[in-house]
């Protein structure tokens, strides 16, 4: 009986910790320098084409986790440290950002 308790709890918590890329789009902006939620991006393990804020995000960490929204792999990580941005996009085969001007 209360392994159900805990189960639910625990599925509730892990639907609160799932927003789509659109909840970090200024963190996004600082990174890349742009408005990067409608960029187009492809995941490097199934292929998917999307647009970046149709990534799922993961911020109970510490840092963000940017998941493949078919697939679930991870596509982007970026992580903010008192002395350093770290980022690793090696989960996409493609992001793009159009210039501006």
């Amino acid at each position: 009986m209360g392994d159900e308790t805990e189960d639910s709890a625990e599925a509730e918590f892990d639907r609160a910790a799932v927003l789509d890329a659109n909840a970090v789009a200024g963190l996004l902006q600082d990174v890349f320098g742009t408005e990067m939620t409608a960029a187009p991006s492809q995941c490097d393990h199934c292929g998917n084409e999307a647009q970046v804020g149709t990534l799922i995000a993961y911020t109970q960490a510490p840092g963000v986790v940017l998941r493949c929204s078919v697939c679930s792999e991870v596509v982007i990580r970026i992580v903010q440290t008192p002395d350093a941005l770290y980022v690793d996009a090696r989960g996409a085969r493609l992001l793009r950002m159009s210039r501006e001007g």
